[in-house]
């Protein structure tokens, strides 16, 4: 059993590496300056590499990787990057995501089956990758932690705004998070989700925008407004520190109260 540690120590990452995909906007950005800024050394991969650019330039434990996540060849190069820079992974965010359509009758088999391969299949293979990678040696502790960012809409429906895939790839990331909670936890490595509600981002821009649906969204939360992006700090820090090393399989929602109505 674990001799009990200061707060400050629970959440310290100090000494650590994490790969942060989806890392050049939005949420995924924050991710990867909230782990900088607890002491972890980031890998933080995306697309658009102007933008990782800018965010690498923010923080120096911050390097950027060019990755498409719906590539295997991109995935394999963004593990064996941060391998062959620290020689360990403790730390995976697996943000990354694309939406697809808005009505499932406008969405095609190819469509439907392209969201799945960014938003579930790319977070597999990536947590695969991560657990066969070699465990950290010596201080800090060796347990991994696998945050699969899900949303409240692979708990509840996203009616009336829809999104067949999105919505089927976020629940299947739930699923996922569980089954290899329970198929790695004899090795140390702790799984878990966290489900954002709904919180300003590029993605959501046309909903904040819209007075409509903003409406819907203060009408529906419990504490009557969007989330910010640093209203997640806590909760990713919780999932990637010590502080929840005995916190595995588990959806941790943070939603404003979306689905507790």
């Amino acid at each position: 059993m674990s001799a009990p540690r200061s707060a400050s120590d629970l959440f310290s990452l100090h000494g650590r590496t994490a790969i942060v995909t989806g890392a050049s906007a939005g949420l995924g950005a924050r991710f990867a300056a909230v782990l900088a800024g607890a002491g972890a050394t980031v890998f933080a991969a995306a697309r658009r590499t102007v933008r990782l650019k800018e965010l690498a330039d923010s923080d120096a434990r911050i390097h950027p990787v060019a990755c498409d996540v719906s590539l295997e060849a991109d995935r394999v190069r963004l593990v064996d990057t941060a391998l062959s820079a620290t020689g360990r992974i403790d730390v995976l965010v697996n943000n990354a995501a694309t939406s697809g359509e808005t009505l499932a009758e406008h969405e095609s088999p190819d469509s439907f089956a392209g969201v799945l391969g960014v938003n579930l299949t790319a977070p597999f293979h990536l947590a695969r990758l991560t657990v066969e990678a070699p465990a950290p040696a010596g201080p800090p502790p060796a347990g991994r932690s696998i945050i699969n960012v899900s949303s409240i809409l692979g708990l509840v429906t996203a009616a009336p705004l829809g999104g067949a895939s999105y919505s089927a790839s976020k629940a299947g990331l739930i699923g996922l998070t569980r089954e290899l909670a329970g198929q790695w936890g004899r090795g140390g490595t702790r799984v878990n989700a966290l489900a954002p509600g709904w919180f300003r981002t590029e993605m959501t821009a046309d909903l904040f925008a819209d007075g409509r649906s903003s409406r819907w969204v203060e009408r529906n939360t419990l504490l009557c407004r969007g989330g910010h992006d640093h209203e997640l700090d806590g909760a990713l820090l919780f999932l990637a520190s010590d502080a929840s090393s005995y916190c595995t399989g588990q959806v941790l929602t943070v939603d404003g109260g979306w689905t507790a109505r």
